[in-house]
């Protein structure tokens, strides 16, 4: 797949070409990881707003950096910047209220310290705190069964195998440390929450990105797993299922009062994992 171009995926497996007119998303760099997600129709009434639904949020790591909005017809345009930082390394929306329905992105300043910004549906931009722990990757809101930490933004650090969880005050928490392999290109860095019915039926999807000249070099794919297999090893809708960058090895975590990390799957060799999990419920 060419770097910097929006592709769609159909189930089967078809590869088609998305956002590509004369105001398409245009991407950058090669290299960059432009992390996006699609948004739920969510209307904020304090900001007077929606956010349209499957409209795309990707991380624009031009300079300054800030978020692109793709419409559902390929549209492309800015939509937010933000300053104060070196490059954007994770986006999420909340699902759950507890950060006001917003976009949540975080980039990282001075190579050591994160800023976590919340973004309305205007484009209006918020800086919850410029003094987080150092994370990057497929940041996602944990849903309300994800036990003391429902609500929270749950972010990778893949150099520690630390795993993060950010209050809407910005107080970070750490949660978990899978024992999993640590460093950069190679630690945690994927996430994604398993949705209610998944278990009945459903399949999860992971990006393995072609990068040439790295010890995990990629294949350019998108690879897939069934509910069947993952429940069979271990994993209950709620859960959150952890990719490593390197080699694509999975955990799930699953918290209540405590958490819990039970090891279920494992990517394809040399595998250059990248982005979010996404685990959809297939209705049989």
């Amino acid at each position: 797949m060419a770097a910097g171009h929006l592709f769609l995926v159909s189930r089967s497996g078809t590869v088609t070409s998305f956002s590509t007119g004369p105001d398409g998303y245009t991407g950058v760099t090669p290299d960059a990881e432009s992390y996006f997600i699609v948004a739920p129709p969510l209307t904020m009434e304090s900001a007077g707003c929606s956010f349209n639904a499957d409209d795309l949020f990707v991380l624009d790591l031009t300079s300054p950096p800030g978020v692109a909005r793709v419409d559902t017809a390929g549209h492309s345009s800015r939509f937010a910047t933000m300053r104060g930082v070196d490059t954007l390394g994770g986006i999420a929306i909340d699902t759950t209220g507890n950060f006001g329905y917003r976009l949540l992105v975080t980039g990282t300043h001075d190579s050591n310290k994160t800023t976590a910004f919340a973004v309305d549906c205007k484009g209006s931009v918020t800086t919850l705190s410029d003094s987080l722990p150092l994370v990057e990757g497929g940041i996602a809101v944990a849903p309300p069964t994800f036990g003391q930490f429902a609500g929270y933004l749950i972010a990778p650090d893949e150099n520690s195998g630390q795993m993060w969880a950010i209050d809407p005050a910005a107080k970070a928490t750490l949660i978990s440390v899978p024992n999993l392999p640590t460093g950069g290109d190679t630690g945690v860095e994927s996430v994604g929450f398993v949705p209610p019915g998944f278990s009945a039926g459903g399949v999860a999807y992971l990006a393995d990105r072609g990068t040439p000249n790295n010890p995990f070099p990629g294949t350019d794919s998108i690879l897939r797993l069934s509910s069947a297999a993952l429940v069979a090893a271990g994993v209950q809708d709620g859960d959150l299922l952890v990719s490593t960058e390197g080699g694509g090895t999975t955990v799930a975590i699953r918290c209540d009062a405590t958490c819990t990390v039970t090891p279920v799957a494992q990517g394809t060799n040399g595998g250059h994992i990248e982005g979010h999990i996404l685990a959809i419920a297939v209705a049989n």
